[in-house]
């Protein structure tokens, strides 16, 4: 009987297996497959037979197709009704395998594992709505499930996230919704954060989580998120600003097919459908006047791809009427014509779309000059249409074009982003007729003249409204004005000679000290805008106000005006105005000077600009010649802890280099709090400046190797100063700076080399008088001087850009550039770090304090990270030598002297000639090369000290015997036990007496150890007994 059910089960497998191999070959033949399957489920050992079957499959590791479709063949059948039910599936045999299949997630196979998750995933996602299952069994399947979120294999991850899709949606398992927005940020793996991303339902919890993963570092988890947010999220649902982060993240990626999926959910799901087809319907969505880039963006990207149709009635003219009279709200008379104000959206549109035109215009007519034969005719039969489109969108003459632009500037505030788009609509004009030309002239020259708008606060005092820098109070506006400017004037001196005009005008009651701040602010507006379109002052000479007298009738007088805002857009066109100089004038430095020392820090932040910008233009040798101070800056490891605040003190500051008076700013901790209006310090300023500076040192070669080492430290000091946490853009800055400076060249890793010790010192507290208030205090400047150092190796051990080496390779012969390289290593390499590390070490042979012990520790653990190489073999016996007196001086603390003795071991497998000894002349050459002021006693031998060995206790044994037998009774020890003397010729110990010899022992530690015990305890319990006894 047994035999026959055997038989009946090993043919009921074979039927299986036979249907799964059919199954494996085509997914065509899985409807017909699963009712022959379905079939045999009558059979009582059917599962069991089912289950037996399916074992190979959850130890074949590969994912190739054939084992994909009997996955979605299994599950097909699993999710498929039984033959004699008449809906919903056989309930009994899923219940009882997805108990299987959890067994099986739970393996420590990873590949059984991985099946088990996928099985049960396609399970899932197949089963129909209407299932009926017990809730038991779908509360063990997630919490299954929610285990393998986290497993150590990415693809089990991957799949336990997909099996929980389909309940993440539902109100009573929100901890998976919590469990996926936790583990996305963290998941290393792309598949797996692309799975979540594509498992999360649409809702505000996750809105942010989905926009964040377009910043992902993986493409495909970019392009998921944008799939994501154009099936999941309607436009409505969107917050203007995520709307606008989309887009400019999306049509502005790196990969060409993230950007097409962008450019698919702007155009199929936001433009198609949620805004009918209509571009400015979908402008209007994304706030063009805050987000204007954003904005354009869209108007190129749909244009490009020919998504914008322009019809027939749609240009601008259609704003300009033909009446006399108002018809209907929204349109102001202008002269005998009614305008129709433009809304900021339709601005932008046309603004885009006029420039679109006449750019693709452009480049057709251009190639069609450059081909011939049909394909010529082609081009410049398309440059004929555009410009035919672009003449029938833009105003029918000139006068109707400055019409419509006063109509929008004299409408207010509301509407001065559409007169901006529309000024720039001009540059999309003809003006090359004589009379247009003349009516733009006189426009561009009302609005150089027009006033600045300005406002009452309540003490009835004006205000400026704007930035109070920029022509009309901002910087787009000057843009747009000066755009229109050269369109008119295109001509060689032209726009110099209306500006001249302008200000000429504009100056008058400045000169005759009758102007109000306001007047004062236009006036230096416009010589901004001057100076800032001037390539030579050659265009100014013979105008109407020269150069030399702008200079000494508004930009001087203006620095010492008592308005601080007069004092600060003056300060920046003196900086403008020395940048347009061939040579720095001595009285410009010395107002610059004068309100970089003096001034309040948004008149500092200003002229600190001024002053870096001409040192870096003219040299720092030009700004000291300008003040008769003609010697190269060379102020070396001078420290500026002050800057001079009064008058005498000015005089004396004269003979000072730009250079050092630059770097005292960094010494002002008032500056490096205060932060002006425009969010930025007067350190992130000079931080940013002197970035530049390293990073271009060929171009100053009056800037000597120390100053540029001074420079540098401080630059780290703030780099990881507490001080700095809170401007950003001062991080980023220095940040991209480290990132490339000690790659760039050899130069300046020596230079990194050099300023490795003194970083450390100023950072370290309890060295060179740095100090800390509180434990914790010091604690943090502890952990940030060593990020500091592990910072600077990492800068050390950067590699050298191909261009660099391939440079150094070039100009030397093989035998000359490997000669010089081993000699110039030692300055800019590994080497020279570890020498002048050890060094430092070296200094503190004697008593050290906490701050010292921690301060060598730390020195010591960046030390035996260096990679050394056996270029220069007099190098690797000095560091022999020095580290022989560290490891003296570190020898308590016994982690980092195993550390440093492998270090050594490195070190001795480079000393390719051991026997030979350092000479005294040797080292100090070495010494002398590095800039290191140390004296090394080569001849004082200091041995490596060996790891200690736990000390004898053969004399403490003997004392602590003596003291027990003479506690202990004679009973026990009589006097013949004494040991033996030992006589002069030791014989051979036998193997009993050894033993013997090795049991006493053992028993006398165990009884010195008991009596020790014994010993304390009654000492403290007896101790008043002892003493009443004493006393009698």
């Amino acid at each position: 009987m047994g035999d026959e059910v055997a038989v009946r089960d090993e043919q009921l497998m074979r039927r299986i297996a036979k249907i799964l191999e059919e199954a494996r070959a085509s997914h065509a033949t899985h409807n017909r497959k699963v009712k022959e399957l379905s079939a045999l489920r009558s059979h009582p050992n059917f599962f069991a037979s089912f289950s037996r079957t399916l074992v190979p499959l959850f130890s074949f590791q590969q994912r190739n197709s054939s084992a994909e479709r009997i996955v979605r063949f299994v599950a097909a059948f699993t999710c498929a009704p039984a033959p004699k039910a008449s809906s919903g599936c056989d309930n009994a045999f899923l219940e009882k395998f997805l108990g299987f299949l959890l067994v099986a997630a739970s393996a420590s196979n990873k590949t059984v594992r991985f099946r088990a998750c996928q099985i049960i995933s396609e399970i899932i996602l197949r089963l129909p709505d209407d299932a009926e299952v017990d809730n038991q069994v779908w509360d063990e399947v997630i919490e299954g499930m929610i285990l393998k979120v986290k497993d150590k294999a990415a693809v089990v991850r991957m799949f336990a996230i997909r099996a929980l899709s389909r309940f993440v949606n539902d109100s009573e398992n929100t901890d998976i919704l919590d469990l996926f927005l936790e583990v996305l940020p963290l998941e290393p793996n792309a598949e797996v954060r692309k799975t979540l991303v594509l498992s999360l339902p649409p809702s505000n919890a996750t809105s942010q989580a989905i926009i964040d993963c377009t910043l992902d570092v993986s493409d495909s988890v970019r392009k998921a998120s944008y799939c994501v947010l154009a099936n999941k999220f309607p436009l409505q649902s969107l917050s203007i600003k995520h709307r606008t982060i989309i887009l400019r993240r999306g049509l502005a990626d790196r990969s060409v097919a993230v950007a097409k999926e962008c450019l698919k959910l702007m155009r199929d799901e936001w433009l198609l459908k949620s805004c009918k087809g209509d571009p400015m319907e979908l402008l209007k969505y994304l706030d063009v006047e805050t987000y204007e880039p954003v904005g354009e963006s869209v108007m190129e990207a749909l244009l490009k791809d020919g998504f914008v149709k322009i019809r027939e009635d749609e240009s601008i003219q259609h704003y300009i009427g033909s009446h006399s009279d108002k018809t209907e709200a929204g349109e102001l008379s202008a002269g005998t014509q009614n305008i129709r104000l433009m809304e900021a959206e339709a601005a932008l549109y046309w603004r885009v779309v006029c420039r679109h035109l006449q750019t693709e215009a452009h480049e057709k007519g251009s190639e069609a000059a450059a081909t011939m034969g049909t394909e010529a005719a082609v081009y410049a039969a398309k440059a004929s249409d555009d410009n035919d489109l672009l003449e029938r969108i833009l105003p029918a003459t000139i006068f109707d074009y400055i019409c419509l632009v006063k109509v929008h500037m004299d409408a207010g505030p509301n509407y001065r982003f559409a007169s901006r788009q529309l000024l720039l609509v001009g540059t999309s004009l003809d003006f090359s007729d004589a009379t247009n030309r003349k009516v733009a002239r006189a426009f561009v020259r009302e609005l150089l003249q027009k006033p600045l708008e300005h406002e009452l606060d309540d003490g009835g005092n004006m205000v400026a409204i704007g930035d109070g820098i920029n022509l009309g109070g901002d910087r787009e506006w000057a843009t747009a004005v000066t755009g229109l400017a050269r369109k008119v004037h295109s001509g060689a001196g032209e726009f110099e000679e209306v500006f001249s005009q302008a200000l000429e005008e504009l100056a008058q009651p400045c000169r005759e000290r009758a102007a109000d701040f306001l007047q004062w602010m236009h006036c230096l507006a416009l010589t901004s805008l001057l100076l800032e379109n001037s390539k030579s002052f050659r265009w100014l000479q013979g105008q109407a106000i020269e150069p030399e007298e702008i200079l000494r009738s508004l930009l001087l007088p203006g620095a010492k005006h008592v308005h601080l805002d007069v004092q600060r857009v003056s300060v920046r066109c003196l900086g403008l105005f020395g940048l347009v100089e061939r040579k720095p004038s001595e009285d410009l430095v010395k107002q610059l000077r004068l309100s970089f020392i003096k001034g309040p820090p948004p008149i500092s932040r200003e002229a600190c600009r001024a002053l870096v910008d001409l040192m870096m233009w003219h040299g720092p040798q030009e700004i000291d010649r300008a003040l008769g101070n003609d010697h190269s800056t060379q102020f070396g490891n001078q420290r500026v802890d002050s800057l001079p605040t009064n008058g005498s003190d000015m005089e004396e500051s004269v003979n000072t280099d730009v250079l050092d008076l630059l770097c005292g700013g960094f010494d002002r901790d008032d500056w490096v709090k205060v932060v002006s209006d425009e969010n930025e310090s007067i350190c992130a300023v000079l931080a940013e400046g002197f970035a530049k500076i390293l990073l271009l040192r060929d171009k100053y070669p009056s800037i000597s190797k120390d100053s540029q080492a001074s420079v540098l430290r401080r630059l780290i000091c703030l780099y990881f100063s507490n001080e700095t946490k809170d401007l950003p853009r001062l991080r980023q800055c220095l940040s991209v700076f480290f990132e490339h400076y000690p790659s760039l060249s050899v130069h300046n890793k020596e230079v990194l080399c050099k300023v490795f010790i003194p970083v450390m010192r100023s950072m370290w507290p309890g060295i060179d008088n740095n100090t800390g208030n509180s434990p914790s205090l010091v604690s943090n400047m502890r952990k940030r001087a060593v990020q500091a150092s592990r910072y600077m190796l990492q800068m050390m051990q950067a590699p050298m850009y191909p261009k660099v080496t391939e440079t150094q390779d070039g100009n030397l012969s093989s035998a000359e550039a490997t000669n010089d390289l081993a000699q110039s290593n030692l300055e800019h390499g590994e080497e020279g770090l570890a020498i002048r590390t050890a060094a430092e070490v070296a200094r503190f042979p004697g008593k050290k304090t906490a701050a010292e012990r921690s301060y060598i520790s730390a020195l010591c653990r960046v030390l035996v990270l260096l990679n050394l190489g056996s270029s220069d073999q007099e190098a690797v016996k000095l560091l022999r030598s020095l580290l022989n007196h560290a490891l003296v001086i570190v020898a308590a603390e016994k982690d980092l002297v195993k550390d440093m003795k492998q270090f050594s071991e490195r070190l001795k497998a480079l000393d390719r000639h051991p026997d030979r000894e350092l000479l005294q002349e040797q080292a100090d050459v070495i010494f002398e090369r590095l800039g290191v002021d140390f004296k090394l006693d080569v001849n004082n031998f200091i041995a490596v000290p060996q790891t200690p060995v736990p000390c004898s206790t053969r004399v403490t044994r003997t004392r602590r015997r003596v003291r027990r037998e003479s506690s202990l009774s004679d009973d026990e020890f009589s006097p013949n036990t004494v040991a033996p003397s030992i006589p002069t010729t030791v014989g051979a110990r036998s193997q009993r007496a050894s033993k013997t010899a090795a049991l006493s022992k053992m028993t006398a530690k165990k009884d010195i150890r008991i009596y020790e015990e014994e010993g304390e305890e009654s000492s403290d319990l007896t101790s008043e007994e002892d003493s009443d006894e004493d006393a009698s």
